[in-house]
């Protein structure tokens, strides 16, 4: 998974046709900001509107994903998110001089290779992946469509499809984990039944439907006449089923490609809730509507759960990054003013540490006896000894120096904090140390709950001799 956010290096455009519209179409993409997101723009209609890759906004699924906001639509989105999604693009601006994306190939192939052509940039800002804690189950009774979300350590997708077709049979596709879509996926073009495609062809649905952009699976005897017909509507010399049950359009990449390229359309379609997700997608039949409906389900599952997402994890087994004996060897702080009994991680810019409150606390024969509560004062030290550790790790020789408070701001108690609470205290960096002044952010939890909140700053100097 990538630690940081990234976007394109240039802007780089694909030309093709719209599936459904049978409209020609330029789609360019452009870099954008940190935090942008993927939003489209409509660059061929007044205003030139722009539509936010969000499930909120979606309008049709019948025939592929569609948004519509500000008023502009635009269709068949489903391919390109993938793309993004699959190579890691998190911020891209979107241009369509047309309704409809591109249908190209049929896959996301096309997407990766324009973008891996311009280049990936990396950028000055975290990617912030948000977990399950639970299992998020969709079930749709008159699709017979099974959808479920279970905790996991990165994005994996499992599908199964199964259309009681003797061609196709049942398959399955899984998705490890999502540096393997290129390789794995994104090659996996759409699919649709011959008598799907003669209806389409019926009612003009798909005027941009050719034989090198789908999979057509033929599961009915066809006669000569038919394929006669085929033939001249997709103005191709002949027309034939081949022994595997599909026309003679294209080679299949993988013997399930089907399965994979329902697998791509989930990646894109909830690439639409907005968040990157640690989670375990397996979903059973899915398709564009059910995919949304799922999306919308996560999407208000993380927007009322995602504060538990920068909660440090603490499990006590793990060995820590600096145990009570260093602690008290860097800080210059002694029983009974020592309030940090290890930390359990680092970074360049960030720290958790970790305070075990007990009944034993020397503080407590005093603060509210029979009502013991932690003085917020010392819940504000605890977080300072912690930030101190972090300051004094960018020295070579930290037991030389010590740190001193210039700057207490934005102070919040919002828990009350007793014996038996172990108080998980994280401090982070707003600016880069200069000169020796170290300005943190901290905050201090108990379970997934903030006990207290704060700005602190402080004054790194050699200790006097």
């Amino acid at each position: 998974m990538k630690e940081y956010q990234q976007t394109l290096k240039g802007e780089v455009s694909i030309s093709g046709v719209g599936l459904h519209t049978g409209k020609e179409v330029t789609l360019t993409m452009k870099p954008a900001n940190p935090g942008y997101g993927i939003r489209f723009q409509r660059v061929d209609l007044p205003d030139q509107p722009i539509v936010k890759a969000d499930v909120d906004y979606v309008v049709d699924t019948s025939r592929g994903t569609t948004l519509e906001h500000n008023g502009a639509r635009v269709n068949t989105i489903e391919h390109v998110l993938a793309a993004l999604v699959g190579i890691s693009v998190d911020n891209v601006l979107l241009e369509l001089n047309a309704p409809e994306v591109p249908i190209m190939d049929g896959s996301a192939r096309e997407f990766i290779e324009a973008i891996e052509h311009i280049g990936i940039q990396e950028q000055d800002a975290k990617k912030i992946y948000y977990a399950i804690d639970q299992n998020i189950h969709f079930y749709d009774p008159v699709k017979n469509v099974d959808m479920l979300a279970i905790p996991a350590n990165e994005y994996q997708i499992t599908t199964m499809i199964d259309f009681n077709s003797p061609v196709l049979g049942t398959q399955h596709a899984t998705l490890r984990q999502i540096g393997d879509f290129k390789k794995e996926i994104s090659k996996s073009r759409t699919f649709c039944f011959l008598h799907e495609l003669e209806f389409l062809l019926e009612n003009n649905l798909i005027k941009g439907g050719q034989l090198n952009n789908a999979i057509v699976v033929v599961d009915k005897v066809v006669s000569d006449a038919e394929l006669d017909k085929l033939a001249k509507v997709f103005n191709q010399p002949k027309v034939e089923v081949k022994s595997e049950g599909i026309l003679n359009n294209l080679q299949l990449h993988h013997p399930n490609e089907p399965a994979r390229h329902k697998l791509l359309d989930i990646v894109g379609d909830l690439a639409l809730t907005g968040y990157n997700i640690k989670a375990h997608i397996i979903a059973n039949r899915p398709g564009h509507a059910t995919n949304v409906e799922f999306a919308r389900k996560l999407k208000q599952y993380i927007k009322k759960n995602k504060h538990l997402s920068d909660i440090p994890t603490y499990d006590p087994n793990r060995p820590p990054v600096y145990d009570i004996v260093h602690i008290e060897k860097s800080l210059p702080h002694k029983y009974p003013f020592l309030l940090v009994d290890k930390i359990i991680d680092m970074s360049d810019n960030e720290v958790v540490g970790i305070k075990n409150v007990t009944f034993n606390e020397h503080f407590f024969q005093g603060h509210f006896p029979g009502n013991p509560v932690m003085p917020g004062v010392l819940q504000i030290e605890a977080m300072a000894q912690v930030g101190g550790l972090l300051a004094l790790n960018n020295y070579s020789d930290p037991q030389n120096y010590d740190t001193y408070f210039l700057k207490i701001d934005k102070v919040r108690f919002k828990q009350r904090v007793v014996p038996g609470d172990t108080l998980i205290l994280k401090l982070e960096l707003i600016n880069p140390i200069r000169r020796g002044i170290c300005e943190m952010r901290g905050t201090a939890y108990v379970g997934n709950k903030v006990a207290t909140e704060a700005e602190l700053v402080a004054q790194i100097l050699p200790k006097q001799k």
